[in-house]
């Protein structure tokens, strides 16, 4: 699939660039979140959220000879559909004098097994590149728990990765049907939605289901 296949989005089609991410990391999650609209605070949640404002706190730009910050930038892109807010945006000065953006996502955590944070920085990207009419060669993703900076390529196969994941988002919201529960350790067990989502309880009652079957 490649975004040839579609038409331009209108605002009303716009979805958040963190389901994104939140559907690469758990789709039922990304369902619970953007289809039924529920959302479930818990200490990881809280923390991230005041990890994600400290970046954004100071509204006024910061400017230096060679580069210019912004902070909590709006973003969007018209061709993807997709929407939502930039931690930061360093603008770095070129050779020729021309500003090029430089994207910055800040992560509680620390970098995780899939590709989740790489996309949405991805899509970030395109939507400045969109906006802006320029050609943005890479960005970073800082890591509370690491404190370093991971350095992105937005290379031929991010892109395509990025594009082909947020045209399944589209038709996976549009669907608008939640999955089933499959509990997985490492993603469930600190999950705000544990309780809702009751991933063990349905894993139980299966199994107990098929051993009393005839």
């Amino acid at each position: 699939m490649t975004d040839k296949s579609y038409p331009v989005f209108s605002e009303e089609d716009l979805i958040q660039l963190s389901a994104i991410q939140h559907y690469l990391f758990c789709r039922r999650q990304c369902a619970l979140i953007h289809i039924e609209q529920i959302w479930v605070e818990n200490r990881f949640t809280l923390e991230g959220e005041f990890f994600h404002e400290k970046a954004d706190e100071q509204r006024a730009s910061s400017h230096g000879k060679d580069i210019k910050i912004e902070r909590g930038l709006l973003i969007r892109s018209l061709k993807y559909g997709v929407s939502g807010k930039a931690d930061v945006v360093e603008f770095h000065k070129d050779s020729s004098g021309k500003w090029i953006p430089f994207p910055v996502e800040y992560k509680l955590g620390k970098p995780k097994a899939n590709r989740c944070d790489e996309v949405q920085l991805c899509a970030q990207a395109l939507c400045l590149e969109e906006m802006l009419g320029v050609s943005i060669e890479n960005g970073t993703l800082y890591y509370g728990k690491t404190r370093h900076r991971h350095d992105v390529v937005f290379d031929s196969d991010l892109r395509e990765f990025t594009t082909k994941t947020v045209y399944e988002l589209h038709n996976f919201l549009l669907a608008g049907i939640t999955p089933s529960a499959e509990y997985e350790k490492s993603l469930c067990d600190n999950c705000s939605f544990l309780e809702i989502c009751l991933p063990k309880a349905i894993k139980n009652s299966v199994s107990t289901y098929m051993k009393e079957l005839p």
